[in-house]
This record gives C-alpha cells, structure tokens and sequence, in this order.
C-alpha cells in the first residue's frame, strides 16, 4: 500500500486532475474518468480489471433488454438469469473455498480447497450491477443507451474496491450535468485529506496495537483484552469511515455527490440505530433490495430479518464468524423491535449508550477472530468466565503509552469536534481566521499522512477483503 498510496497521491492522481481539468466537454471528461478509473483498477488488479469490465458489460446488456421487454416473459427471464449469473460470480470468487471446506468437515469428502484469487471491491461492483438491473426490471431506471454511463457508475474509481455503493438513480444526472467550483472543490480537498489522516494517522496507528492485546499473540489479561477491542472497535470505524470520506472527497472534486457512508454510529443508543449510522448504503441495498422485497415488516418480519443479517455477516466474509456477527446483530434488532426499544426509551440517555456499545464491543470480537474458539475465549475473558490477571505488566505498557491516542480517536469518532468547527464558523469575528487554517490545516494532515505512509509497512484497507 506505500508504494502505491504515494503514486496515487503524487502521481495518479494529479496526472488525471490535469488531464480532466483540460478537457471542457463534459462526455469526454466521463471518458477519461473511465480510462483512469480502469487503469486504476489495473494497477492492483491487473487480470481481473477484464473481469470488471465483463461484468459491466452484461449488466449494461442485459438491462436494455429488460427495458424493452419490461413486464414481459422474456424480459423476466433475462433479468433472474443475469441476477444469478452475477451473484454466482461474486459466490465463485468469494465462497468456494469455504463451501469445500465445510463439506470436507461435515463429510469427510477430502477435497483440496481451490486456490482462488478473490478480485479487490467484487462485493461492491456486483452488487451496484444488481442495483441497476433491478431498478430497470422495476420501472425506476430507463436504461440509457450509452454504455458509458453503466461503465462510469461501475467503475468510478473513488467507490470502485471500497465502496459506498452507489445507485445509477444518485448519479445519473450528475453524468450529464455537474458544476465544479473552487469552493466544491476546496470542500472535496478538504474532505478527502480527513479520509487520508483517518485512516493513515488513526486506523492504521491503532491497528499496529491491537495484536498486541488480543488474539494469540497477546499480553492476556483482563484489561488488555477490554483495551483491544475498543482500540479494535475504533480501527475498524476509522478504516472504512476514512475511505468513505475519501470517496466522497473525490467525488466532488469531479463534481459529482456521492452520498454520506456513516454518521458517527458510535454515538448510537441501540443496535438499529447503530445501523442507521453505519454503512448506510449496504443496510440501504439489503432494505430495498432484499427485506422490502420479501415482505418487510408487513409479512414475516423474523423471517425476513434472519435472512437479511445472515446475508449481511456472509457478505462481510467467507467465514462463520461473519455469520454469527451478523447474526448476532439481527437478534439484537428483533428484540429491540419486540420489546426492547420501549425499555430504551425510558432509560437516561448514558444507560442506553452504555448498552450499545458493550453489545457493539462483542459483536466486534465476532467480526475480528476468524478462528471461532478464539473468540469465545477472548469473550470469556472480558465477562470473567475465564480467568486471567487483571492486568499484566506488558498489557499496562501498552495501556498506558497509548492512552493519549485513544482519547484522540474516541473524541474523533464522535461529532463534537464538528460541532465545535461549526461554531466558530458562524461566529463573524472567527470566519477569516477559519478561512485562513483551514487550508494550513489541511496541509499540515496531508504532510503528516504521506510521513506515516513512507515509514509504515504494508497495511491496507481492511474493507478491501470484502
């Protein structure tokens, strides 16, 4: 990720700023964003960028031929065949090998797992090409006759391998008709360099600690353990989130909205709202796409609800700790739905808070350990079921000389910075001087992050695997 995050920021990029920015015509500027998008693909992904462009191929086909036979037999047929087809693209790459290795535990079969490569952003293109069908099979979308369009809304690189995924319906206009000013793209500048410093300064500073507190390799103890999975629990926010406010960053600095990813979900006060905050755009597919369309709350909501979570922890990964994560979380949304969110209700504020994160904090050891027994005895031993000293002299080193960046990072996660940013904003007296650092600012986080880049190892996305 070194080599490559500093040709993206030094070189990549500014090279396609200048390209784009030469070029008035709005058509020709979509070309080059696909051009670079594809080649940007390429870069990492050198065999599989053909892959990308097949798929958008078939869903840019396909969906003109739903659209002409729209409401008929064949249009019908066609859309369910391509549905299957891109869904047992994303199955092949993804799942195959945990498919074989559960039938060789639960039969004794023996057969070797495949080796397959798992091509980088397949769980977010596919599902955007499944976006697009379907709101042409329902009416919403008219497919254009343009296959630009459909290759832009796939392959834009700034959503391409870590989403949000975006629906064509958020971005079609915006192919034809977008406006760049210097405050937009000082707002994407600005927008983008916080991404950066997310995930460069927070997510990966955190993460160098996390292995050191939990997992096989930790100090094992009580309070080593508890500080793990906070750090974990931030790192993950700070990884994705980070991107997120990437994308949107670059979004605009080509004149496109890309819409919000998260809304500081840790200030969450139950589980449903933790989700209405967190990667809002896949909760958004799996509503829209998946529970309305089976009944919602209408007709077998548990059912619906079970099916809904179980795809969403499956997604996240060919494992069966993503399962029983997502799971987990659908339980805890039932019984909030049941009878839970009228207790909440009543509760102070803090106590409601205080319930979301404790239940958030095991969901996240679910998600961290792939090896199931690990999890449980890291589980065990935050609940005191299974002893460990308090803390050890290792696990206090590492609470005590990280205590700084935690704080940092848990006051980061929450809007009180913005809100504090606004106000003085809005105060007359303060808005040349916040006109003034917010660029110095801005330099100061790039400069930091492309420091951190330069001397860290190779640590990428932890959204990429998915």
């Amino acid at each position: 990720m070194v080599f490559s995050s500093i040709l993206f920021l030094y070189f990549f990029f500014p090279l396609l700023l200048l390209v784009y920015f030469a070029v008035p015509k709005t058509k020709v500027r979509n070309w080059i964003l696909i051009v670079f998008s594809f080649a940007f693909y390429a870069w990492g992904e050198p065999v599989w960028v053909f892959l990308l462009i097949a798929a958008s191929l078939l869903g840019y086909l396909a969906s003109l031929y739903i659209d002409v036979h729209r409401g008929t037999r064949k249009g019908k047929i066609v859309y369910v065949l391509s549905i299957c087809f891109i869904i047992g693209m994303l199955g092949f790459f993804k799942y195959t090998g945990f498919v074989v290795d559960n039938l060789n535990a639960w039969f004794g079969l023996g057969a070797a797992p495949p080796n397959i490569a798992l091509p980088i952003g397949i769980s977010f293109f596919t599902f955007e090409i499944i976006c697009y069908m379907t709101d042409v099979h329902k009416g919403a979308l008219q497919a254009p006759r343009s296959p630009m369009k459909m290759f832009l809304y796939v392959s834009f690189f700034p959503h391409l391998i870590a989403g949000p995924i975006i629906r064509f319906t958020d971005i079609e206009e915006q192919m034809d008709n977008r406006k760049i000013t210097m405050a937009g793209f000082s707002q994407g500048v600005s927008r983008f360099v916080i991404g950066l410093g997310k995930k460069v300064i927070l997510a990966n500073s955190v993460g160098e600690i996390v292995p050191n507190l939990i997992g096989p390799d930790s100090s094992d103890s009580f309070l080593g353990v508890w500080f793990g999975v906070c750090l974990y629990a931030l790192q993950i926010y700070f990884d994705f989130s980070g991107y997120s406010d990437m994308a949107v960053g670059l979004g605009k600095m080509f004149g496109f909205t890309l819409k919000e990813n998260f809304d500081y979900p840790y200030i969450s006060k139950s589980a449903g709202e933790f989700w209405r905050r967190w990667n809002i755009s896949l909760g958004g597919f799996f509503r829209d796409y998946v529970y309305i369309p089976l009944g919602g709350n209408r007709k077998r909501m548990v059912r619906n609800l079970f099916v809904v979570w179980f795809l969403t922890g499956l997604w996240h990964g060919a494992s069966w700790n993503f399962i029983i994560w997502g799971l987990y979380f659908g339980v805890l949304i039932l019984l909030e739905r049941l009878f839970l969110q009228k207790w909440l209700e009543k509760l102070p504020s803090f106590v409601s808070h205080l319930y979301l994160l404790g239940l958030m904090l095991v969901g996240w050891v679910w998600f961290y350990f792939t090896d199931l027994s690990q999890a449980w005895t890291t589980l065990k031993i935050m609940f005191g079921a299974e002893y460990r000293p308090f803390v050890t002299s290792e696990s206090f080193y590492f609470f005590r000389e990280n205590m700084y960046l935690f704080f940092v990072a848990a006051i980061a996660a929450t809007p009180l910075m913005k809100k504090l940013a606004d106000k003085l904003a809005a105060r007359r007296g303060a808005r040349a001087f916040v006109a003034y650092a917010a660029p110095v600012y801005n330099f100061i986080l790039l400069a930091l992050s492309t420091v951190l880049l330069v001397g860290s190892t190779y640590n990428p996305f932890l959204y990429f695997r998915f």
